[in-house]
């Protein structure tokens, strides 16, 4: 694992310091750590509904077709 070191003005490193005390991260890296892979998800969640978007529509999102989801997820449940 390689190091980087950041700098921080000091309102921000108390909020850092009680975030990691609050929520039981062993130390300011994990909270940092944790952070980026939030970060992450969320960029990657926006990449996946942007490419949504400019899909072509599949068909209508009707009862019909979250009837058939339910379908689906229980059969799978099952399984």
């Amino acid at each position: 694992m390689s190091t980087m070191n950041i700098s921080l003005p000091e309102p921000l490193r108390a909020f850092v310091d009680q975030q990691v005390a609050a929520h039981g991260y062993g130390t300011s890296s994990a909270y940092m750590r944790e952070l980026i892979r939030k970060d992450q998800d969320r960029q990657t969640l926006r990449n996946l509904l942007l490419e949504g978007v400019g899909s072509p529509l599949a068909g209508v999102a009707d009862e019909a077709y979250f009837d058939g989801l339910r379908r689906g997820l229980k059969n799978a449940v099952r399984l």
